[in-house]
């Protein structure tokens, strides 16, 4: 674990790391809920509810462990951290495949959220390996490594549910396991001894990490908004299971399907047009294009009487994907080399701390939408409550935008 390949690291090698890592999340959306809903009998409101605090178990370790691994990426390198975020993976996989009760899945869920911290290392060996002025592009390429999980693993997951259950909990563990093995015999590294510091709990700890940014101002006054856009996105992600199997009656297979046409989409968005719109607009611009974007895909979701609709609504919801290499970019260019893992750490930390409330906050308002006697639309609340959440984002994200112009441009003489 502590040999170096003697490989020039380059964005290929953490576009398969992540690629590996999200087909292993994407085999278990299309099942898990399934999964807890039959531990609640089959009462979909039960289940919804014990699916929120799952959800959000995960993202409150994740919101401790964080800024940690962000920090020790910082210390030690990216490499040592994500081999011990796929090991946490892979023993969180094999723990919820052969879960006996709910109470099971909680405790896998809490170990992988500790370890969670592939994402966010990930941003930060980008940050490593590309100058400022393509940085948009290459996290645009990431964006592409998301699609290209969606594509493969809700649709995989689709069908090995309709097999077993379980047996997506399985395949996800082999994928992670490999993923473990490419890092360990493959990934380089990439964080030069000289952009290395010393590990501090003061900036490893999630308030502590929080306060140092205060160091940064242009990107500290990007938190809050980062926070709400993120308390939406887990609002819409937490609930599409549930939702589109109560609303269109979908199953595994056709939740998968639904996520695998989301992948290419946003494959095509990320990897192909996120580098000539993006430099285009410029980062301010592409961010707040794609808050717009995201905020009316969101509010047609919860509108949609019919299934085909999602589909639609996806083709134009994927520009909403412009927004999240933009503000990478954005956040990159005003942090020094040797701090972007910790960094990074603190905004994958204020994800997963939006990941608490987010699943509560759709999965209980969902609850109560499809209680007896409610109109069928109304179960579209979780998407209406979110994109009012992501409106403001964008209001915060402009005022900072703002504050950042103003403090670049002299006052007029």
């Amino acid at each position: 674990m502590t040999t170096t390949p003697a490989r020039a690291p380059a964005v290929g090698f953490i576009f398969v790391t992540l690629v590996l890592a999200i087909v292993g999340f994407g085999l278990l959306i299309p099942v898990l809920p399934k999964l807890i809903v039959q531990f609640q009998s089959g009462d979909i409101a039960a289940g919804s509810h014990a699916y929120g605090w799952i959800v959000s178990s995960y993202a409150l370790m994740q919101f401790f462990g964080s800024p940690i691994l962000g920090a020790l990426s910082d210390r030690f390198g990216r490499r040592r951290i994500i081999l011990i975020a796929t090991a946490g993976s892979a023993l969180d996989y094999i723990i919820m495949a052969n879960a006996p009760s709910l109470a099971w899945l909680f405790v896998a869920r809490l170990i992988a959220g500790f370890t969670g911290g592939v994402l966010s290392t990930a941003n930060a060996y980008i940050a490593d390996v590309t100058p400022p002025e393509k940085r948009a592009q290459s996290f645009g390429l990431l964006g592409a490594a998301f699609g290209i999980g969606f594509i493969i693993g809700p649709v995989v997951g689709g069908l090995l549910g309709n097999i077993d259950l379980r047996l997506p909990f399985w395949v996800a563990a082999g994928c992670s396991a490999t993923n473990w093995l490419w890092g360990y015999f493959v990934l380089p590294e990439s964080l030069k001894p000289e952009n290395r510091r010393e590990f501090s709990w003061g900036r490893a700890n999630p308030v502590g990490a929080l306060i140092a940014l205060k160091r940064f101002p242009a990107v500290l006054g990007l938190a809050e908004s980062y926070f709400i856009l993120m308390l939406a996105q887990t609002m819409l992600q937490s609930i599409w299971a549930l939702y589109t199997d109560h609303r269109y009656q979908w199953g595994p297979l056709e939740i998968g399907l639904s996520l695998m046409f989301t992948g290419v989409l946003t494959g095509l968005v990320q990897a192909v047009l996120v580098k000539k719109i993006v430099p285009a607009l410029g980062d301010t611009r592409a961010v707040i294009v794609g808050f717009v974007i995201s905020i009316t895909a969101q509010i047609c979701y919860g509108l949609a009487s019919h299934g085909w609709m999602i589909y639609a609504i996806m083709c134009a919801g994927a520009f909403a994907g412009l927004s999240g290499p933009a503000l990478q970019s954005y956040i990159t260019k005003h942090v020094p080399a040797n701090e972007q893992g910790g960094v990074q750490g603190v905004f994958a930390g204020l994800a997963s701390f939006a990941g608490i409330p987010g699943p509560f906050i759709s999965t209980w308002s969902f609850g109560w939408a499809v209680g007896p006697g409610k109109p069928g639309w109304l179960a579209g609340t979780p998407f209406f409550v979110g994109a009012a959440f992501t409106l403001l984002s964008l209001v915060l994200a402009q005022r900072s935008f703002r504050r950042d112009y103003t403090a670049q441009v002299p006052a007029a003489a």
